[in-house]
């Protein structure tokens, strides 16, 4: 480290100074169990241009706070409730790591669940990308919806343009 050649991240976890890593492997890396959320696979999936402050990550509501705590990469923790967290994972490599996201069905969920928290044009922005994109899985929303008890809000804002 004094010599500049690697760069402390996290308490035991470094990284080469010279190498810019992609900071969804770094995150993949710091917590393993963590998955990329809202705005973070929003992004990901196209569905909104707005770059988030922070990564937004869902992870496990009896998890340690205090882990979430670093300064790079910024992060944003989603405690959840361990049944929903594994709903609707997909996993993408990123520089040889495997990194979790949510599919972009379970991240419209996300969308309808807290759209409290989100601008009214990534909201927006979201559901017309969303009902626009030959990717998605109609079948697999409304199973999502099921699970979190918002199926009435999926039909008023995405089953009326299906």
């Amino acid at each position: 480290m004094d010599a500049g050649v690697i760069t402390k991240v996290k308490r035991g976890f470094y990284e080469l100074t010279d190498y810019v890593s992609r900071e969804e492997a770094i995150i993949a890396r710091l917590f393993p169990q963590a998955v990329i959320f809202l705005e973070s696979a929003l992004l990901h999936y196209g569905y909104t241009d707005r770059i988030p402050m922070a990564w937004q990550i869902a992870v496990d509501k009896n998890s340690t706070k205090s882990q979430y705590a670093i300064k790079y990469p910024l992060i944003e923790p989603f405690y959840l409730e361990p049944k929903f967290l594994q709903v609707g994972i997909d996993k993408i490599k990123i520089e040889g790591v495997t990194v979790k996201i949510y599919d972009r069905d379970r991240t419209i969920c996300d969308v309808l669940r807290y759209e409290k928290k989100l601008e009214e044009e990534v909201f927006t922005n979201a559901i017309k990308r969303y009902i626009k994109d030959p990717k998605k899985n109609v079948r697999k929303l409304f199973e999502y919806a099921e699970i979190f008890n918002i199926k009435n809000k999926v039909q008023t804002y995405i089953g009326v343009w299906l």
